[in-house]
């Protein structure tokens, strides 16, 4: 009988954690995880954060050793894609040419960075966030200081390198066409703390309008922006959102929109196909609805409830969306969904202008959303406050006398 095969399409996070799983949990056949890096396996959050800065080294961001694959018989194939998923045979055919037989394939595919097809895109000095070699590349840009930095988009990414060229000594402008930083992540409440928090720290930020092209010689000398202003840059960072990785699941006739459509097993509309991370529109019960969730803690969880569930455990994935960011003095973690048209009010508990307090984002007089800022250890009861769906008396919320588990 021929030995049990689980491929796993994407060395990402999700995808080495699944490889680690599969093997914790006692499957002893087959493991072939696929990447196209030629980096074995690592977590982003360095790339926008430690790395970047050169606070941490490259290693610390791998999630295993380099001897953990071959140790724990993991056939790790880098440098190399997969270029068609055909369910019928139950095969992948690998851009070498091969073609691998599977019983059970994990789709870890991730998500791209978003480009700007404008004027003069193509010039040098313009970057994008998303692998180990981009951020390389970055770190080597900013690092020398002095430089006049444009960043693209007000979100995750955006600040947090615009924070990293700061702490370079970079002069650095912000471009982004929301009214606020993380308007469609936080709101405008929250949103424009983060303002706030860059203008203190020297960022020249610009509102309402966005990019309309590049100048420049072979190499970016200014960003053109919708508005007409134009401004002088030596490096331009762009960074306004991400698309999952889905085509190769569309190829091969899965359901797709907005990513891979799966469900609370994180099972897609084929039984012996999975998939995690990124690329993953699931169905999360916990919320009531699908959500596609780009954080390292969705990477970090999804991929072991795949490679359970891919074993046949019964496998209910309802952990809520969690993130963390670290720019300048502000360390925070958000937990839940606190997007505008989720929530009707932002209620604050702490002291907003020392960094220091708790943002709640309430729906119905719930807690859908918390973000705990400089304020550590609460993720546990922000967390057990959303699942209750406990109506909260705001004057409560707001005080910092009541403990956080009292109001669950």
């Amino acid at each position: 009988m021929p030995e049990e095969t689980f491929v796993i399409v994407g060395a990402s996070l999700a995808g080495a954690k699944a490889a680690e799983t599969l093997r914790e949990e006692g499957f002893e056949g087959r493991v072939l995880l696929i990447g196209e890096e030629i980096e074995r396996p690592y977590e982003r959050p360095p790339l926008s954060k430690g790395f970047l800065l050169g606070d941490k080294p490259r290693e610390d961001a791998h999630v295993h050793e380099g001897d953990w694959y071959e140790r724990n018989r993991i056939d790790l194939r880098l440098g190399v894609s997969v270029t068609a998923l055909d369910r019928d045979a139950h095969q992948v055919r690998l851009s070498t040419g091969e073609r691998v037989g599977y019983d059970k394939v994990l789709l870890a595919t991730g998500a791209s960075p978003r480009h700007l097809d404008v004027p003069g895109s193509k010039l040098q000095g313009i970057h994008y966030l998303r692998t180990m070699a981009d951020s390389a590349a970055l770190r080597e840009a900013l690092s020398h200081g002095g430089r006049r930095v444009v960043v693209a988009g007000g979100g995750w990414i955006g600040l947090e390198t615009a924070a990293a060229a700061r702490t370079y000594s970079n002069d650095v402008t912000l471009i982004e066409p929301e009214p606020t930083p993380l308007h469609a992540s936080v709101g405008p409440e929250v949103g424009g703390l983060f303002a706030d928090l860059h203008r203190k720290h020297g960022v020249d930020l610009r509102f309402d309008q966005g990019v309309a092209g590049f100048w420049g010689a072979g190499q970016v000398s200014a960003v053109v922006t919708s508005g007409g202003q134009e401004i002088p840059a030596d490096v331009v960072v762009v960074g306004i959102g991400a698309r999952p990785n889905a085509e190769l699941a569309q190829e091969a006739g899965l359901e797709v929109s907005d990513g891979v459509l799966v469900d609370q097993s994180l099972r897609t509309s084929d039984p012996d196909v999975y998939a995690a991370g990124d690329v993953a529109n699931a169905f999360n019960p916990a919320l009531g609805k699908r959500i596609r969730v780009e954080h390292w803690a969705n990477a970090l969880n999804g991929g072991p409830a795949a490679a359970r569930a891919m074993l046949g455990r019964d496998v209910t994935y309802d952990r809520l969306p969690y993130f963390f960011s670290d720019q300048y003095e502000l360390g925070m973690e958000l937990s839940g969904v606190s997007s505008p048209g989720e929530y009707d009010e932002v209620v604050f508990r702490g002291d907003v202008d020392a960094l220091e307090f708790i943002a709640f984002w309430v729906s119905g007089g719930r807690v859908v959303g918390g973000m705990n800022a400089n304020i550590w250890d609460v993720t546990g009861d922000i967390q057990a406050l959303i699942r209750s769906g406990a109506t909260v008396d705001r004057g409560r919320l707001a005080d910092p006398k009541v403990p956080l588990a009292d109001l669950a």
